[in-house]
């Protein structure tokens, strides 16, 4: 099984940018990633994927345009770099691996990390 860990979360004014990463253990290069996030008193929500080999990435559309999700197998990482951001993206980020390798919103995510919080104030 992987493990993994986020960091990079923090304080940023509306308009700013953050770089969370996701450190992995175990297998890593084989499965597909995803970003997830819960807001305070909201359910979980999909925010990007990337499959095993990067060639597909997926986005919710409220994010598009502004967040890049990308890895690094060499390396065992994952990130979600966000730009542009907004109190409405305040929540808790959370990295996942699934059972699959195409890292969809609709994957089977089985690994997750305890998540990082972001704060973005107006």
């Amino acid at each position: 099984q992987v493990q993994l860990v986020e960091s990079g979360g923090g304080l940023v004014q509306a308009g700013g940018s953050l770089r969370l990463s996701c450190g992995a253990s175990g297998l890593f290069s084989g499965r597909g990633m995803g970003w997830f996030r819960q807001a305070a008193g909201k359910e979980r929500e999909f925010v990007a994927g990337i499959s095993w080999n990067s060639d597909s990435t997926y986005y919710t559309d409220s994010v598009k345009g502004r967040f890049t999700i990308s890895r690094d197998n060499a390396k065992n990482t994952m990130y979600l770099q966000m730009n542009s951001l907004k109190p409405d993206d305040t929540a808790v980020y959370y990295c996942a691996a699934d059972s699959t390798g195409r890292g969809t919103a609709r994957s089977d995510f089985r690994s997750w990390g305890q998540g990082t919080q972001v704060t973005v104030s107006s």
